[in-house]
């Protein structure tokens, strides 16, 4: 059942969304050579708390982290642990929170260093197609008008792989609703879109082939020929005109500018929908 919010609703969400973009621009800033994953996600844990929310992921569905820190070939669900960032590796983080109720769950791909070229056009197409999407998130569109504006970019424009089996989706008083948005489909297709569904929009983007795998751990999935996978995600409300972003990438973007030890050069501005 896909569920409408009403605006008081989606403006505790945007407090929500705006937690997690907070929480990502600290990552930012901290992100260098050397650091662990696994004390980014203590940290993680800390700044949330001590905004007065708790993490969604930890414990969902047994899921045993704060956040999901996913590192070059990791698709998504990468599990923190003790290996040291180097020098160009990409790592994407995702983020989720519940604040009074409510959940934020977004998504940013950072590049420590300076990674090949090929990843960071990977990076920079991934981010153009998440705004290529929300900008079909509107009011009488279909879920697969968004999953279309996706594809076409990524799989069409640049032949990269686009993930099947993970996909984007509803948010509200529940992390994952109805409902389910993927990265890839036709125009016109899918559930009709109404003002007050907030999704979770967020493409999985492999430079090389689609096909990925999920480690012995239940968790971890990975790219199976090992190139890198970029994972970019935004909350966004229906609205009649334009959509309603809930998320902000400004503050991420400022502290990635202002980190010395992340590339950044690539970056799309912060649209305005």
């Amino acid at each position: 059942m896909i569920i409408i919010k009403t605006n008081e609703e989606i403006e505790m969400m945007r407090k929500s969304a705006l937690l997690v973009s907070k929480t990502l621009s600290v990552v930012a800033a901290e992100l260098k050579p050397g650091i662990t994953t696994l004390s980014l996600d203590n940290m993680i844990g800390e700044y949330i708390h001590d905004h007065h929310a708790v993490p969604s992921f930890l414990n969902y569905n047994g899921y045993p982290y704060n956040s999901c820190l996913s590192v070059n070939d990791v698709v998504v669900h990468g599990f923190p642990n003790k290996t040291e960032l180097r020098e160009g590796d990409i790592i994407s983080v995702d983020i989720g929170v519940i604040l009074n109720g409510w959940h934020g769950d977004h998504a940013y791909t950072f590049a420590i260093g300076d990674p090949d070229k090929d990843v960071m056009q990977l990076i920079k197409a991934t981010k153009e197609s998440l705004y290529k999407g929300i900008e079909k998130a509107i009011v009488n569109n279909r879920v697969g008008d968004i999953s279309f504006a996706i594809q076409e970019h990524t799989e069409k424009k640049y032949g990269y792989g686009v993930v099947r089996e993970l996909v984007g989706h509803g948010i509200g008083r529940s992390l994952h609703e109805d409902p389910q948005v993927p990265n890839y489909g036709k125009r016109g297709s899918g559930a009709k879109l109404k003002e007050g569904v907030v999704l979770a929009i967020e493409p999985m983007i492999n430079l090389g082939k689609k096909e990925v795998y999920t480690e012995s751990d239940g968790w971890t999935v990975r790219t199976k020929d090992g190139k890198p996978s970029v994972h970019f995600e935004h909350d966004v409300c229906i609205k009649k005109s334009k959509p309603d972003i809930l998320s902000d990438y400004s503050p991420i973007e400022a502290a990635e500018k202002a980190n010395v030890n992340l590339f950044s050069n690539y970056g799309i501005p912060v649209v305005s929908l």
